[in-house]
């Protein structure tokens, strides 16, 4: 007879906070361009808004016993993984993110960091013991098949070259942030604010300090600062925080594909807010990798995430 703790969210819940904040994530990129518009350094504006989120995560770290304790405990090991998920999450590919965003369209550089998931099923075998089932790989496929419909055939003009260079190393980062990410969750051992506490003090730190010293400050305008803030204290610091809770339970493959919902919300977005049209091949796009995200998450009853092995502890 299984017992459910009850301080565990359904499989339901899980799912519908990770849908949200794949939303809250995909409003970012309408912000962020507006940001660039107004001339924003884009890894300034990037270190700005993760440093910002993780001032606000503070006291809700250090002003809680149980948190500052835990902060307090981390043996050396589990500082050096928070770390490097922080450098590779936040300093690598948010600043390359933004930097994409600043010399490509949203819909094509969306397209490229969808193709997150496909690696990731891959790479997930051999370092995280999670073989996705039949019905998951089929709805990978169908997921890749709408991202080629959507966007196929790509034209690139030279100008966007460094633009995609840049795009793809977002892409590796943003695999390997999603392999280490799900390591560093599913044991439960570590709290998902401490791990995004940690983990985003790293990467905000070195990505501020990266931007200003390479691009400054730049103009910063009150309606930049409103961004900076939304973008913070809503779609970072409260997203992030509800991201690392879902990846205690949600495998790396099942994250990557709700992941890549972000890629619909974003054609939709940019189609009601930046003026960008549908054509009838791009709605069945779209139709397309929302089918292929349900189907991913057909799993057979009582089919649950591996647990962490001792050998993924060292």
């Amino acid at each position: 007879m299984s017992t459910t703790h009850p301080s565990t969210p359904s499989r339901l819940v899980t799912v519908l906070l990770a849908v949200l904040v794949t939303f809250l994530w995909s409003t970012s990129w309408v912000l962020i361009k507006i940001g660039l518009r107004n001339d924003l350094p884009a890894i300034t504006f990037a270190g700005l808004r993760y440093s910002l989120a993780f001032l606000c995560l503070m006291p809700f770290v250090l002003f809680n016993p149980k948190q500052r304790q835990a902060l307090k405990s981390l043996p050396p090991g589990d500082w050096i993984k928070l770390a490097l998920l922080g450098v590779l999450m936040y300093t690598v590919t948010q600043s390359a993110q933004y930097l994409g965003l600043a010399y490509l369209p949203a819909n094509m550089l969306s397209l490229l960091l969808n193709l997150t998931s496909i690696f990731v099923a891959y790479s997930g075998i051999h370092f995280l013991g999670e073989r996705p089932s039949l019905t998951q790989w089929g709805g990978t496929a169908v997921t890749a098949l709408g991202v080629g419909i959507y966007f196929l055939p790509v034209a690139v003009p030279q100008a966007q070259v460094i633009g995609i260079l840049i795009a793809l190393v977002c892409l590796a980062g943003n695999v390997f942030a999603s392999l280490m990410g799900r390591q560093v969750n599913r044991g439960s051992r570590l709290s998902p604010l401490l791990v995004t506490f940690v983990s985003m003090g790293v990467g905000s730190v070195l990505m501020l300090g990266l931007g200003l010293g390479t691009q400054g400050l730049g103009p910063v305008s009150g309606q930049d600062w409103a961004i900076i803030a939304w973008l913070a204290v809503v779609n970072t610091a409260l997203a992030f925080t509800l991201w690392n809770r879902t990846l205690r339970s949600l495998t790396a493959i099942e994250s990557s594909i709700i992941n890549s919902l972000m890629m619909p919300q974003i054609a939709l977005l940019a189609f009601l807010f930046l003026g960008e049209t549908l054509k009838t091949k791009e709605i069945l796009g779209l139709v397309l990798v929302g089918a292929g995200v349900l189907i991913v998450q057909l799993k057979k009853p009582g089919a649950a995430p591996a647990k962490l092995q001792e050998s993924d502890i060292s």
